[in-house]
């Protein structure tokens, strides 16, 4: 059955087994909200979900019900400055103690379109090199600001004078829910340049997914049909998982 998940940015629908437990609820929420698990609370009528039952204990749930998520404030929030180019400067929020120099590229990613494996990030004038490490390793705290410098940033002689890169092809990994086709993990490869609407229809014109709605997750982050593979940062031997369900409205 599918139900409407209902936060304080908007709502999705996904679809869950009359058998399925709270627990596998919250990790589906976890892989494409990226709320932990420990930080979600689920409720519906004013009667909380808890983690050790099933959704065949709550009665009260049925096809289209809305299930309202209540997030729990995570501790070790800081601001930081991001100076993206002289005049650019922006604020984010972000954990201390969770954001590493990865996630925080993919931030940057997402606001500019520059390609994650040519940024570089500074600190206090030191470079940020290991990406798997948190910011706070590297002394960032409230009211820092980080630099970004683009590396080996070429520019073609666009007639729109802005920035492009070449194309390239990319080899990735689609894995499905369990309620699409058996969690199936379906090798493809596709330029870089192409749009998520067309790695759709790619799955639909050779049948390798039915005709039903559902949506792409990168990275805990719900892709956009419009927006290309490159946009969304995918690289060589990622994993685009696929689930069965719908996106109401933009989830912030």
């Amino acid at each position: 059955m599918d139900v409407v998940i209902v936060t304080m940015g908007g709502e999705f629908c996904i679809e869950v087994g009359f058998m399925e437990p709270v627990l596998e609820i919250k990790q589906k929420i976890e892989c494409i909200l990226g709320v932990p698990v420990a930080n979600q609370t689920l409720s519906i009528y004013g009667f909380e979900l808890m983690d050790g039952l099933d959704m065949e204990d709550y009665p009260i749930i049925s096809e289209g019900s809305r299930i309202y998520l209540f997030i729990k404030p995570t501790e070790n929030k800081i601001r930081i400055s991001v100076k993206i180019s002289i005049p650019k400067v922006i604020e984010l929020e972000v954990d201390s103690a969770a954001e590493t120099v990865r996630s925080l590229k993919e931030k940057i990613h997402i606001i500019n379109g520059a390609p994650i494996k040519r940024l570089k990030l500074l600190f206090s004038g030191k470079e940020l090199k290991e990406d798997n490490r948190c910011l706070r390793d590297y002394g960032v705290v409230d009211q820092s600001e980080v630099t970004v410098i683009q590396k080996n940033a070429m520019s073609c002689n666009s007639p729109t004078g802005r920035i492009e890169y070449p194309t390239k092809m990319l080899r990735f990994m689609v894995q499905t829910s369990s309620c699409l086709l058996n969690s199936a993990i379906i090798p493809l490869q596709m330029r870089e340049s192409a749009r998520v609407a067309e790695l759709r229809q790619v799955l639909l014109d050779q049948k390798l997914l039915p005709q039903d709605d559902y949506f792409f997750i990168h990275r805990q982050r719900i892709m956009q049909d419009d927006c290309s593979l490159r946009w969304h940062g995918v690289e060589n031997d990622d994993f685009l998982y696929v689930f069965k369900g719908t996106v109401s409205r933009e989830i912030n």
